[in-house]
């Protein structure tokens, strides 16, 4: 009979020592991928931020021309208002140019009408008659007249008088009639009449502020008498 002894397996342990090595070395690997990944990522963003600023910088640029093409088109349209209002001006100036050539046809069509009726066939009776007289609101405050006075039938003799004007006017809820010149007015002058066949005159009349004019009568006085008189209503 035979007796087997039982088989034995020895395990070799590695000294503490080089164990505590070998895991130093992992831990010092798995240290040192982590710092390389860091490093990598973070050496990956300046690439990233360069593309954002490069975008960014295109945007502002786009900004710039944007804002100067609005600056040009408000420029544009700054300049259009202006002409517009150069010509509104300037149409403005020409209506007011064309209403006094209209003013001065209808004036010079009166004086040819008051020539024609200079001529010796309608020299009509002897004597001092006022042959037009025109009167209207030159500004809130003044009145202009015109008044033409003959000597009819001829005569030869040299008319001198004076001629006499009267508003008629609504002042603060009463009537008042002022007359021009006034007693002591230092432009007698421009009413004195001194002519052989006719004589034309003309000239502003100052009224009270805010005064209604309702009529004006003009009058040709001979020492003091009355020789003709017209009125017309405003």
């Amino acid at each position: 009979m035979t007796i087997s002894a039982p088989k034995m397996t020895i395990k070799r342990h590695l000294p503490l020592p080089l164990l505590i090595l070998l895991w130093t070395a992992v831990v010092a690997v798995g240290a040192a991928a982590a710092v390389w990944t860091y490093q990598l990522g973070r050496n990956n963003l300046p690439g990233l931020h360069g593309d954002a600023g490069e975008q960014i910088e295109q945007l502002s640029e786009q900004v710039k021309k944007l804002t100067a093409e609005n600056e040009r088109l408000q420029s544009a349209s700054n300049a259009s208002q202006n002409e517009l209002k150069i010509a509104q001006t300037a149409q403005a100036t020409l209506a007011t140019q064309v209403k006094n050539m209209e003013a001065e046809i209808n004036r010079q069509k009166e004086d040819l009408a008051f020539f024609d009726s200079l001529l010796p066939t309608n020299l009509g009776a002897p004597g001092i008659t006022i042959q037009r007289f025109k009167a209207e609101q030159a500004a809130p405050n003044q009145l202009r007249y015109r008044v033409l006075v003959m000597q009819g039938g001829g005569g030869t003799q040299q008319f001198a008088g004076n001629l006499q004007l009267s508003v008629n006017m609504v002042q603060g809820g009463k009537g008042v009639t002022i007359n021009f010149p006034e007693g002591n007015s230092a432009d007698q002058a421009r009413y004195r009449l001194a002519f052989k066949y006719y004589q034309r005159v003309e000239g502003l009349l100052t009224i009270p502020e805010g005064a209604i004019v309702k009529s004006v009568a003009v009058r040709v006085l001979d020492r003091g008498q009355v020789r003709a008189q017209q009125s017309v209503d405003l």
